[in-house]
């Protein structure tokens, strides 16, 4: 009876050990969202540009990206360039300025060019807590219904594009043409 009592340890241990290896292969920029097919979050929040508030009716139409991003974001300037060249190749890309200082971005937008059609100032951060944001940058995949479909951690660089969105993206392109 009591050598079946000194296998406990060991099972304990063999799982725990499973349990991390386990952990090794899974993908830090996968991280789980509760949004996931869920309508964009409602709100009514100032543009970046000083303009008439924007609402999540606005980002309705057309499949977007939309991209959390901050000045004070060291990683949002390494992905600034590949939205800018994304938005010229015609991918359509909404900002959600986050937690941000409104003059900090209008330089930023004005110094690094602006690829947002829409660029929502959420200073006090709101947006980014119903979306459910970790922090900068996080992009969401959305539909021409406003619907969120997918979600990215982490810097959007060439290689994320062309291998993890682009499909995705153009997949929700397809879907709205008539």
């Amino acid at each position: 009876m009591r050598r079946w009592l000194m296998l406990i340890p060991l099972a304990i241990f063999l799982a725990m050990a499973g349990f991390l290896y386990k952990g090794l292969y899974l993908d830090p920029t996968e991280l789980p969202s509760a949004m996931i097919g869920k309508p964009f979050p409602a709100f009514s929040l100032p543009s970046v540009d000083g303009g008439t508030p924007l609402t999540e009716a606005d980002l309705k139409g057309k499949p977007a990206l939309v991209n959390v991003w901050a000045t004070w974001c060291i990683s949002c300037r390494v992905e600034h360039p590949v939205l800018t060249k994304l938005a010229a190749q015609g991918v359509v890309i909404h900002g959600v300025n986050y937690k941000d200082v409104n003059a900090d971005a209008q330089k930023w937008l004005k110094e690094f060019h602006n690829p947002y059609q829409l660029d929502i100032n959420d200073e006090a951060g709101s947006l980014g807590l119903n979306l459910g944001v970790y922090g900068a940058p996080e992009t969401f995949l959305i539909d021409s219904q406003g619907i969120i479909r997918h979600k990215f951690v982490g810097v959007i660089d060439e290689t994320v594009w062309r291998e993890q969105l682009a499909g995705k993206y153009q997949a929700l392109v397809d879907e709205a043409q008539p």
